[in-house]
């Protein structure tokens, strides 16, 4: 049996970047676990505190990118009393390889949880052969 593993704050990791904002936001790293199938590539991005219509998800160049951002009425006028992570939008970028169809890419968001759905393509599915 494995050892117990204790569970530790991750904390924010806020997005690198070369260029100036004009707006005054925090912007994170959000954490994400990629897991491939037989089929697809499923992509786990947690953005909590991110509403499903701030979320944009596009396409171009075979570079996909997510941002989610936070609507910051909903903290107007609350003084945090304890926070372990700051509040703030999320920016993440992956290159996808033509071994995917990004024509068919699903996303569904659940309790800031945004799950992607990026099926393989034809060619890059596993093929069984049958032994006679």
């Amino acid at each position: 049996m494995a050892a117990a593993q204790e569970l530790e704050v991750q904390k924010k990791r806020p997005v690198q970047s070369s260029e100036e904002s004009t707006a005054p936001v925090n912007v994170f790293v959000p954490t994400t676990d990629i897991f491939e199938t037989d089929d697809s590539l499923r992509v786990l991005v947690e953005m909590p505190g991110v509403d499903r219509g701030n979320v944009d998800i596009s396409v171009k160049d075979r570079i996909l990118t997510i941002d989610g951002k936070i609507d910051f009425q909903k903290y107007a006028g609350m003084t945090p009393v304890y926070t372990e992570y700051n509040i703030g939008s999320f920016h993440r970028r992956f290159s996808l390889s033509n071994k995917v169809d990004v024509s068919k890419i699903r996303a569904e968001m659940r309790d800031g949880l945004l799950t992607l759905t990026i099926p393989k393509s034809e060619e890059a599915k596993a093929q069984r052969i049958q032994i006679t």
